[in-house]
């Protein structure tokens, strides 16, 4: 079989691209612009062109796959559509290899926190059995977004909302951690938003498991059994206790319906790790890891690239990166920051992602921006949109209440970085700001 990929450097394709190479499949595909992993794409084998030419696509293609971000004008798309060539998207794949290539498939759905969380479970399991897992980031423990095991019977799946991709999934057990408001463009209300995760809900197997937090559990109605997790509400089934924060650690303790999992310690930063990490442990308990393995496992879980990653830690310059592009992912990436490096002055860094997500979000943006000592945006990162009259990031800026607040463009980010001189400096942002870490560490980290 040859497969083509349109957006094969999307993280969810890209994984999708690993998983048929390594089953021995022709992969092929395009991609607009070059990155890390359409340049690991390449290294494992596989043709990546960037020219949206359709004289570059091979010859007997048998199935294309796309990503719902190509635009419908994408040339090599209308060329495959006129060839008659079956097309499916990425969500259908998916579906399919979840439903045809494993027992039990554990998906991890929410607004926020998805990629986290399963990073975080697929860990834990990986040190009871072989499980393969399709995630939405680079876990660090694995450098990679997908992992294959031969013999798994589990797959973990990050379970995208966008687009209404994750209704095609059909789990044993699954996580939402989140239901806010968010791709207002696909789904036009919140309440929209809630019934799509309310469907999915319903496809969980009637013996199988949700695990979700108690706020969201009277707008979900699966007919499976419910549980609850929370970081620290002592109501719910799963929670934390005791957490501390030594030499750069956590600490806590993970409290289970009839036990309590004591002295557990993650390098990872942030009260939202934590909680992830509680819902995990209460899919790994469900599953039949002990606590022993739990305990370890999460000692050893090294986090998720862009997910509060620390670049550089030095005594007069932390330098952390993270992929927030809503506000509450905004609001606790500096909220971890402040509670990791309290009494610090605190930079950040900020390129909006989507015309519609910054006018639909304008104010929260601007309130969560806020939270820092300094702010620099710049240019919204468009991905597949057009642009809307009036949104741009002087719009955004205008709302910021800071009195150091500036409007950047890329080649004077080291410059900035330079004169601020800041002690914590956050870069956050869904769209190609990643591609500045490297830059920002080689210029200001120092042995």
């Amino acid at each position: 079989m040859r497969y083509y990929f349109l957006g094969i450097g999307g993280i969810g394709m890209s994984a999708l691209a690993r998983y048929f190479h390594q089953q021995g499949m022709m992969v092929s595909g395009y991609d607009r612009t070059p990155s890390p992993l359409t340049e690991t794409l390449i290294g494992e084998g596989i043709a990546v062109h960037y020219q949206d030419n359709p004289e570059l696509i091979p010859e007997n293609i048998d199935t294309v796959i796309y990503t719902p971000a190509i635009p419908a004008d994408n040339r090599e798309f209308r060329y495959l559509q006129q060839k008659g060539i079956p097309m499916y998207k990425r969500s259908q794949i998916l579906g399919h290899i979840c439903t045809n290539d494993f027992n039990r498939t554990l998906a991890v759905a929410g607004s926020h926190g998805k990629t986290s969380t399963s990073s975080i479970l697929t860990h834990l399991l990986s040190g009871d059995r072989p499980v393969s897992a399709f995630i939405g980031g680079i876990a660090n423990n694995f450098n990679a977004n997908y992992i294959f095991r031969s013999g798994a019977d589990d797959v973990v799946v990050e379970a995208d909302e966008y687009d209404r991709s994750f209704l095609t999934l059909h789990p044993y057990l699954a996580i939402i951690t989140s239901m806010d408001a968010d791709h207002l463009d696909i789904y036009g209300s919140q309440n929209s938003l809630i019934d799509a995760f309310n469907h999915f809900a319903s496809q969980i197997h009637k013996q199988g498991y949700l695990i979700t937090k108690p706020h969201l559990m009277p707008l979900l109605h699966p007919q499976c059994k419910i549980i609850s997790y929370s970081l620290h509400d002592n109501t719910c089934l799963y929670h934390a206790d005791n957490i501390c924060i030594s030499n750069g650690k956590q600490y806590f303790d993970i409290i289970c319906p009839s036990h309590k999992i004591k002295d557990v310690s993650m390098e990872t930063a942030g009260n939202y790790y934590i909680e992830n990490a509680v819902a995990a442990v209460a899919a790994a308990e469900i599953l039949g890891v002990n606590d022993d393995v739990i305990r370890k496992q999460l000692a050893s879980f090294t986090g998720v690239k862009r997910r509060f990653d620390y670049i550089v830690k030095q005594a007069d310059f932390i330098y952390i990166d993270d992929y927030a592009h809503h506000p509450n992912e905004i609001k606790a990436c500096i909220s971890s920051a402040r509670m990791m490096h309290p009494d610090k002055h605190i930079c950040g860094i900020f390129q909006p992602h989507l015309y519609t997500r910054t006018r639909d979000f304008a104010d929260e943006f601007a309130q969560a921006l806020s939270m820092l000592d300094s702010v620099a945006l710049l240019d919204i990162y468009p991905a597949r949109e057009l642009p809307i009259e009036g949104i741009n990031s002087q719009f955004l800026l205008d709302k910021i209440t800071l009195k150091d607040k500036i409007l950047l463009q890329k080649n004077e980010i080291t410059d900035y970085i330079a004169s601020r001189k800041p002690e914590v400096l956050l870069t956050m942002g869904a769209g190609d700001i990643d591609r500045m870490v490297n830059m920002i560490k080689e210029r200001f980290a120092h042995e």
